[in-house]
């Protein structure tokens, strides 16, 4: 789904008003009606109390035409103004006015009122309408009071348009915000509802059509989007297909004490239909790839005294690696100076398609010129938050998004920052956000099966672009199958490897 910024979604709704003719009230009452519906689903229709803490902005006016819609249909509704009643824009005035007629009131925060505090204990559900997608600061004062409340009540929340506290462009949480348990966003999905600590916050995120005209909407320039279940795309193959149409992949990995690095690697691409694969571990190890690999192909190459690759390595892969589609290169190679030297001279020399991961990345410390002399061939990274930051990634200002894409667009590759919401960014400034995946895939080794699953995808000739987000959604719907089934603190990367091709399957079968 596309992603806009808050600053696009403004411009949509200015348009819509002021070159449409488009009452703005008429928007907030099919923005109200929305947050209605969630909070009446939530209470599976049965009426009940709800209390509404709604700014004076217009995000505001979204919570008090909820109010009323809910009075309407037979609630017990409180709604109350966290801010400055001088402050109100004129057309949360115009729903105050409305509620007024409906036969409810507007009533000031008191926080310390202990009336007030029980009555919301007895809550079936609350609607966070303080801020909207314009907050730039950290929440302070009485907002910072009712956040507090909402999430210490153990009371469901519905937010309207994003929850109150996360900064819409980038997921981050000023200060503190709301813990919803559903979102309902109006038009199209923000950045901030996916990524960052923004995506923990959001609950379940419903998008409403609120009255924007259609070829507005479709004519904003979205170069974010998510990769949602129907994004993802995989033909049938052909009846007289033979091995070879299906990628030659070659992966560069292991050392002595990272034996199994390789090995998900490799069983993964098998799993996500690769046609060959072909394993190049340090000698030592390769008895033990060897025992572990059916249908990957490891060979073993020239080592130093520490079980890591030798410097003669990269003689020995070079040619075998411009021989096949793709190469992956790092999982539990280590991180020697050997290692490295290898890795480098191996990024100047071949020229077919490259996804670094772990060890591989790592070898780039210092050296970044080397990615960047790589800039018109296929170059996918796939660092985890520490590894980025030795890349020269600077996620200090929580921007996980804008930091991804900068980089990407910096050195000329496809950067898959890996995370809740694992964002894929490439070299044009257009990024990808994942949803699926979760904590029990925090395992060594859950990388190396991504590692694996973006290779095989790659080797069997999808573009980079539908290949690298595509595999990323895959793992993350493999980790998803694995927690429903076993649970997440007893699934394992190698359950990730055994759940793919269900996986796929059920892609296939759409």
């Amino acid at each position: 789904m596309r992603i806009v910024t808050a600053e696009q979604s403004r411009e949509m709704d200015r348009v819509a008003i002021e070159e449409r003719g488009i009452p703005s009230t008429d928007l907030m009452e099919q923005a109200a009606a929305a947050v209605a519906d969630e909070v009446m689903a939530l209470m599976k229709d049965t009426p009940g109390r709800v209390v509404c803490f709604c700014g004076p902005g217009n995000n505001g006016g979204d919570g008090v035409a909820c109010a009323r819609l809910l009075l309407e249909a037979g609630f017990e509704v409180r709604c109350v103004l966290v801010g400055d009643h001088e402050k109100m824009t004129m057309d949360t005035r115009a729903m105050e006015a409305r509620l007024a007629a409906a036969g409810g009131k507007l009533e000031p925060f008191q926080p310390d009122d202990a009336g007030f505090a029980a009555w919301c204990l007895e809550c079936g559900a609350m609607v966070d309408a303080i801020f909207g997608t314009g907050l730039g600061r950290p929440v302070s004062g009485d907002a910072l009071t009712a956040i507090h409340m909402m999430n210490t009540c153990e009371i469901p929340v519905v937010s309207a348009d994003i929850p109150s506290g996360v900064e819409a462009d980038t997921g981050r949480v000023l200060g503190a915000a709301v813990e919803a348990a559903a979102t309902v966003t109006f038009t199209l999905p923000k950045a901030g509802h996916y990524v960052g600590k923004g995506g923990l916050h959001t609950g379940r995120l419903v998008v409403a059509d609120i009255g924007i005209p259609a070829d507005l909407v479709n004519g904003a320039d979205c170069p974010v989007q998510s990769v949602e279940r129907g994004d993802v795309h995989l033909s049938r193959r052909p009846r007289d297909a033979h091995k070879g149409d299906f990628g030659k992949c070659y992966i560069l990995g292991g050392s002595v004490g990272y034996t199994g690095a390789p090995v998900l690697a490799a069983q993964a691409a098998v799993r996500s239909g690769a046609g060959l694969v072909t394993v190049g571990v340090p000698s030592p190890v390769w008895p033990i790839a060897a025992a572990k690999l059916d249908e990957a192909m490891p060979c073993p190459l020239p080592a130093g005294k520490e079980g890591q690759l030798s410097l003669d390595a990269g003689e020995a892969v070079h040619g075998r690696m411009d021989s096949c589609g793709v190469c992956l290169i790092g999982p539990g190679l280590g991180r020697g100076n050997s290692v490295s030297a290898v890795v480098r001279h191996l990024l100047q020399e071949i020229h077919v398609p490259v996804v670094l991961d772990a060890d591989g990345i790592n070898a780039l410390e210092g050296h970044i010129d080397v990615l960047d002399a790589r800039k018109g061939l296929h170059t996918v990274l796939t660092p985890h938050d520490g590894e980025f930051a030795r890349l020269g990634g600077d996620l200090s200002d929580g921007d996980r998004l804008g930091a991804a894409r900068a980089f990407a667009m910096e050195h000329g590759c496809c950067l898959v920052l890996k995370g809740h919401g694992t964002i894929t960014a490439f070299p044009d400034g257009t990024a990808y956000v994942n949803t699926t995946g979760n904590p029990g895939m925090a395992k060594g080794g859950s990388g190396d099966v991504l590692a694996g699953i973006i290779l095989s995808l790659l080797g069997q000739g999808l573009p980079a672009r539908q290949a690298v987000p595509m595999a990323v959604w895959l793992h993350g719907a493999a980790g998803d199958l694995c927690a429903a089934e076993i649970g997440e603190y007893g699934m394992t990367p190698s359950d990730l490897v055994s759940a793919l091709p269900r996986v796929i399957r059920a892609q296939m079968e759409e």
